[in-house]
């Protein structure tokens, strides 16, 4: 069981759900990825609803997914890419649990993102994967409470970051 919620934040292909579902797997714990859980409440696909609604309502119903754990028993949770760049969603995260940066080089995330899978990429482009990274690692940076570096590949990322976990939940 854990004490708080363990919120992940980091650029999309930095491993926040491969390692977070497996972590929670490790721990006994419940896993919630927070696109996945908007894709649910909504029965469309991310691309869908940024097509449909724009990112303004899919950050919204982030909020939401967060506002909802907040009355929930603490679990791991993996976040969308954007999700710290809205204010309320760091002071959502802060108020209800620890927040843990999952950081991965740009150069590995470039080697194995799935550009299609991306709606906030304007053309779809490595470019696009490399501006997002530069607009979005300063409020990484800034709301975390801890970093993982997650550039040693899969096994080492969940080892340590189960370890880590555990030794948060310890206090």
């Amino acid at each position: 069981m854990l004490r708080m919620h363990v919120f992940l934040v980091g650029m999309s292909g930095g491993g926040k759900t491969s390692l977070g579902r497996k972590a929670a797997a490790n721990l006994n714990v419940r896993f919630l990825d927070t696109d996945q859980r908007v894709t649910e409440m909504m029965g469309m696909s991310v691309n869908e609803i940024y097509a449909a609604f724009g990112e303004d309502f899919f950050r919204n119903a982030e909020s939401g997914v967060l506002i909802e754990l907040a009355g929930e028993p603490p679990c791991i949770v993996s976040t969308g890419g954007g999700l710290p760049t809205v204010k309320e969603n760091v002071q959502l995260m802060q108020n209800h649990g620890v927040i843990i940066h999952i950081d991965r080089p740009l150069d590995q995330i470039l080697s194995d993102i799935k550009l299609d899978r991306r709606p906030t990429l304007k053309d779809g482009s490595y470019e696009d994967v490399i501006h997002e990274y530069n607009k979005h690692i300063g409020f990484y940076h800034a709301c975390a409470d801890y970093t993982l570096d997650n550039s040693l590949g899969f096994s080492v990322g969940v080892n340590n970051l189960t370890a880590l976990i555990q030794k948060i939940n310890q206090g």
